[in-house]
């Protein structure tokens, strides 16, 4: 066998070593790998975050589940409101929520109902107003700081088809420092170093489709 076949045979047993070799590496599947699906510049021009195919959820809604549990009597109370008014987003009212909730609790501390009574329920502002009476007779003041909330969650939904009618109740945890004083500025209950923490279960209501934007307080319970 001359020498010319000798080579051709050495680069051929070299060249099925490479191919064998090369097939090994591209069979395996350790390590890196580029996403099944690529990425989508946004308006920036910056590359979007990864995003799942449209058919990985279907049907559900991820603004409802996300605070209540799926297929429950509230998720469907939500659904219904949505459908009353498209525009409704529950993350939006929650954090709508927390900051009534700081407004309207430090208002009632301060005896200063004026700038929330429009967020108020009839029988709520009368139960406020009946107490704030019952402290200035009694000469009581109250100095009161909000320091924030350590809980808010929805604890449940309901909406009346037949009135558009929705109600949304809120448990809330909220901190505050708060110090009564009587008519001669002592001390009666607080400590102004002392945190105190309160529970509260809140229950806002809205007609879904009306003009005016506004939830209103209507029911306080613990």
């Amino acid at each position: 066998m001359n020498s010319a076949i000798i080579q051709l045979l050495v680069l051929a047993a070299i060249a099925l070593f490479l191919i064998l070799r090369l097939k090994s590496v591209l069979g395996t599947r350790d390590g890196f790998e580029r996403p099944a699906f690529p990425t989508v510049p946004d308006k920036l021009g910056q590359p979007a975050a990864r995003q799942e195919p449209a058919s990985a959820t279907p049907g559900k809604d991820r603004d409802i589940i996300d605070h209540v549990p799926e297929g429950s009597a509230a998720a469907g109370a939500l659904a219904q409101m949505k459908q009353a008014e498209p525009s409704f987003n529950v993350g939006d009212f929650l954090r709508g929520a927390r900051g009534a909730y700081e407004m309207i609790l430090m208002a009632f501390q301060k005896g200063e109902l004026d700038a929330v009574r429009p967020f108020l329920g009839r029988e709520v502002a009368e139960s406020f107003d009946e107490i704030i009476d019952a402290r200035k007779q009694q000469g009581l003041t109250i100095d009161a700081t909000f320091v924030g909330i350590r809980e808010l969650s929805l604890a449940d939904a309901t909406f009346d088809a037949a009135t558009k009618t929705a109600e949304m109740k809120i448990r809330f945890t909220g901190e505050f420092v708060s110090v009564v004083h009587d008519a001669n500025g002592k001390v009666v209950e607080g400590d102004a170093t002392e945190i105190r923490r309160q529970k509260d279960l809140w229950v806002f209501a809205r007609k879904m489709g009306s003009a005016d934007p506004n939830w209103q307080l209507v029911e306080t319970g613990e």
